[in-house]
Order: structure tokens, then C-alpha cells, then sequence
């Protein structure tokens, strides 16, 4: 897809990965909107894309809000051509803490952090994917949606719900993109490594972090700005459906 004028969607494009790849899609032609729950960061993310960026303050694990979000981007800019489903969140914690002495459990992972994950991570990406998929084919466009995944579909320790919500959104991608294939749709997965989104980098402990980098071949952590030139690479490329494209350095969890 050539994606000069071309409107692309970015959920959770306030900040991070989203922001990143925001700025990119405009830079080279393409006419965005920005989705976040976030009202300071949207102003101040607009600001910084530039080139007309449609702002657009929405829930993405709310269906109403979703639909009025689209609604809104069909009706200022035209329609939909691409769809980044990037909101995210993180609510870390072990499934069960055993103190060490007692050898007793003392804390169990709470269903709100549970719920709390996958009501962005896998509900968002489905409501989010659900509205962009509809917008392009009641338009009539050949689209392409961009689902986030992550490294840790594999099994992060501490990250259950996050895992099992980024598993579930690389599957998403590959049933939707074998289902949508007919209407000239296509969908695919990116899964980044550990990224230094302002969103790791505030609510990871830092002697985690510490740990994950020396996991990675390359030695450090990725850039938001490497994820997103790996999303227009996926947008661009039109062999790309069904699949996962992973960019994390070499890290294997």
C-alpha cells in the first residue's frame, strides 16, 4: 500500500510506540487520527504530529466510545485505510506471592488487574478492530490493521494477564486476516521486544528492566521509533497478512 494520503488510525497514539508511529505515517503523506483516553497527552501529541492530526479522546475498552471515535474519524477525514490498535496497558504482578519464610501465599493476583488488562489489551483490539474493519468495508477501501502484540505471548513471569491478553491479540491476526483477505483487507501482527515506551519505563521495577536487557542479544532495549518503521514496513508491504512480524532484538523469553 502506498500510504500517501491514506488515513491511518493510531489507537493509543498519544505517547510511545502509538506517538512514534503517528509521527511517521504523517511525515511520509499520510493523513492521521489519534485515539487515546488521555486528554493533556492528545493536545500535546496533535501538536507534535502536525500535518492536520485528528485527535480523538476515546476508550478503547468501551464499545460506545469506539464507535463514536470512528464515527468521528469517517466523518472528518473521509474514512478509514489503516488501523494501528496500539492502546495499552500494564498491570504487572505475580499470580500468587509465597513468603518466603511462612511458605504460605500472602497476596493473590487480583481479578481487577486481571480484568483490567484485557479489557484494553484483548477487548480494546477487538472493538478497535471490529469498527476499523467495518469502516473500510462499508467504504469500500483495501485496508490494513496493524495489531499490537508483545514478547511476552510467550510467558512473561509477572505478566499474566498481559501475556495471555498478547497471545490472544496475535491470533486475532491471523484469523482476521485469513477471514477479511476477501474484501482486500489485510491484518497482521507486530511483536516487539522490550521497548523504552515512557509506558516500561514508568511501570516496570527497574531490576526488571535490568534483567530483560541483559536478556537481549543486541544489548539494549528497543526504540519506539524501530517498532514503528516496522509497522509502515507491514502497512507497505502487501505480501504481509496473517503473520506476526517480530522486532526484538533477539530476545527470546
Amino acid at each position: 500500500m502506498d500510504i500517501t494520503g491514506k488515513v491511518v488510525v493510531v489507537t493509543g497514539g498519544a505517547s510511545g510506540i502509538g506517538l512514534a508511529t503517528a509521527k511517521l505515517f504523517a511525515a511520509n503523506g499520510a493523513r492521521v487520527a489519534v485515539i487515546d483516553v488521555n486528554d493533556d497527552a492528545l493536545s500535546g501529541a496533535a501538536a507534535e504530529i502536525g500535518h492536520g492530526c485528528l485527535a480523538v479522546k476515546a476508550n478503547v475498552a468501551n464499545e460506545s466510545s469506539v464507535t463514536e471515535a470512528f464515527d468521528k474519524v469517517v466523518r472528518e477525514l473521509g474514512g478509514v485505510d489503516v488501523a494501528v490498535l496500539n492502546a495499552g496497558i500494564l498491570r504487572d504482578g505475580l499470580l500468587v506471592k509465597v513468603d518466603k519464610e511462612t511458605g504460605k501465599v500472602v497476596r493473590k493476583l487480583p481479578i481487577e488487574q486481571w480484568q483490567s488488562v484485557i479489557d484494553v489489551h484483548l477487548t480494546g483490539v477487538f472493538l478497535t478492530g471490529r469498527e476499523a474493519a467495518a469502516r473500510m468495508i462499508d467504504g469500500g477501501r483495501k485496508g490494513v490493521m496493524v495489531l499490537m502484540s508483545s514478547i511476552a505471548k510467550k510467558g512473561n513471569p509477572g505478566q499474566t494477564n498481559y501475556s495471555a491478553a498478547k497471545a490472544g491479540v496475535a491470533a486475532m491476526a491471523v484469523a482476521w486476516g485469513r477471514e477479511l483477505a476477501r474484501y482486500g483487507i489485510r491484518v497482521a501482527s507486530v511483536t516487539p521486544g522490550f521497548i523504552s515506551t515512557p509506558m516500561v519505563m514508568k511501570d516496570m521495577k527497574q531490576e526488571m528492566l535490568e534483567k530483560f536487557q541483559k536478556m537481549i542479544p543486541i544489548g539494549r532495549l528497543g526504540r519506539p521509533e524501530e517498532i514503528a518503521s516496522t509497522i509502515k514496513f507491514v502497512v507497505e508491504n502487501d505480501l504481509i497478512c496473517a503473520s506476526d512480524v517480530e522486532a526484538s532484538g533477539g530476545m527470546s523469553l
